[in-house]
């Protein structure tokens, strides 16, 4: 019997190298990697299936593996362990190149794909492909409470998020460009990764040359309810126009499947979609967010299409209980516990405008910006960014490099809450973590919720939290 082929995924710690990894160790391969650090939840989800890794970059730990992942965008060809695999000759391919290599399904390839709306539509498309028993080959950036984040299927189908960033730092082609779809599903197009399109053609004409490049005998299935993903249906040439299918509150010129009366509770939402056949369906998910319904029916849509039928897209929907960090509720009790990777101003204000539909008690917030929602050109839209919430904690912010550069420092904790205490003034500064846990568990009452929103994994504070709420 020969030994499994080993792969060593170098930055196997990110959330896609770290899906892969699990993916390709789940069937039957050795998988190793390296990293700088490793975090849960990706270190955990590695060391549940046995994945090995260690810190830094160490050539001589790596061996001599069959094959080297050289991680997500930010590993260069300049990194110790990657020079090496081509000093010995080791095939080297980007993480995109490997996704398109193991775990799409050429001929039959499903790309979910879009500025947003895309981690969790092709986790709730693999779970309804699963759950029938198609057995797909799938990936998402993300982690799902219901299903793992990748896998190699042993099924003719495959699902993937089709992001559009560059595939690697020596490969500016968008990662999409090496997952050969022939169906399509567009949510959203909105010009975004100035530092790689830096027009908002430049970055169009990507997703225009993604829907230009799909079959004849393909699907495309997009949300019409989006200006942007309208303008690239009109980019596109008039002779995909027969496979194009659209999704969405309105009707529209294109036949559609449309979502209409969403109603939002604590248990989830409920909705109808109504199909090309003008028939209607109720669908029930215990997901929180109305924008989850346009999801669901761009999900509902893609699977119909191919084939499946509604009662069990249906059934799959109501079993998927949702994405982690994706208003993911941590703890429910006399007092609710959300976690959220909502790490800008509107994002932030996206989640609690869902919050306060859904809870009566008072919406208490702690809130970490990304790099991005740190920078000066941010602060006018924190206005009234958080006018859902009763109070806003900002923590001890993770520390960033400082640039020399006066107008590109980074704000400040202390700074930050200024600018956001100018439209609420209920808002603090807490650096102690212990502190800051004391006090919005001694604030909080009965029917009240707790909100973390940012994108940094908040240093266990939420546990902490938690636990002080079950004592």
């Amino acid at each position: 019997m020969t030994s499994p082929k080993h792969i060593h995924i170098v930055g196997i710690c990110g959330v896609g190298t770290g899906a892969l990894a699990v993916a390709l160790k789940n069937a039957g391969y050795k998988v190793t990697g390296s990293d700088k650090g490793f975090f849960p939840p990706v270190s955990t989800a590695l060391e549940q299936v046995g994945v090995e890794f260690y810190a830094g970059w160490h050539p001589e730990k790596m061996g001599k593996p069959d094959f080297v992942v050289a991680g997500g965008s930010g590993t260069s060809l300049s990194n110790p362990e990657v020079v090496r695999a081509k000093e010995l000759g080791i095939p080297i391919q980007s993480f995109a190149q490997a996704v398109g290599e193991f775990i799409v399904k050429e001929g039959n390839s499903i790309v979910v794909a879009g500025t947003w709306g895309k981690s969790s539509s092709t986790a709730i498309l693999s779970y309804i492909l699963e759950q029938v028993g198609l057995n797909p080959g799938y990936f998402f950036g993300g982690l799902a409470t219901s299903l793992q984040s990748g896998k190699i299927g042993s099924g003719n189908i495959s699902v993937v998020e089709g992001d559009e960033y560059q595939a690697a730092i020596y490969d500016k082609k968008p990662k999409f460009a090496y997952y050969k779809p022939t169906h399509l599903l567009l949510t959203a197009v909105s010009w975004d990764h100035a530092d790689l399109y830096p027009t908002e053609d430049a970055y169009f004409n990507t997703f225009k040359k993604l829907v230009n490049s799909i079959p004849r005998d393909g699907k495309i299935i997009a949300s019409t309810d989006d200006d942007g993903v309208k303008s690239i249906l009109g980019l596109a040439g008039d002779e995909h126009y027969d496979k194009r299918i659209a999704y969405g509150k309105e009707e529209c010129s294109f036949p559609f499947y449309r979502y209409q009366n969403v109603q939002q509770s604590k248990d989830g939402i409920t909705f109808e979609i109504v199909d090309l056949e003008v028939k209607t369906h109720t669908i029930h998910s215990p997901m929180l967010g109305e924008f989850q319904a346009e999801n669901i029916t761009g999900c509902f849509a893609m699977a119909r299409e191919i084939g499946i039928e509604p009662r069990a897209i249906i059934k799959a929907i109501a079993e998927f209980k949702g994405m982690k960090r994706r208003l993911e509720k941590r703890h429910e009790g006399d007092i609710t516990v959300i976690d959220d990777i909502a790490h800008s101003p509107e994002k932030a204000a996206s989640v609690l405008a869902t919050l306060r539909n859904i809870y009566q008690g008072k919406i208490f917030v702690v809130f970490e910006p990304n790099i991005g929602g740190r920078q000066k050109e941010a602060v006018s839209k924190y206005d009234n960014a958080f006018k859902n919430a009763n109070e806003i904690i900002i923590p001890r912010l993770t520390k960033l490099k400082v640039s020399d550069d006066e107008d590109k420092r980074p704000l400040e904790g202390d700074e930050l809450t200024k600018v956001i205490s100018k439209t609420h003034p209920n808002t603090y500064y807490i650096d102690n973590d212990d502190t800051l846990i004391h006090h919005i568990t001694a604030h909080a009452k009965k029917g009240d919720v707790i909100a973390f929103l940012g994108s940094h994994g908040f240093r266990g504070m939420i546990e902490e939290t938690i636990k002080t709420l079950n004592r």
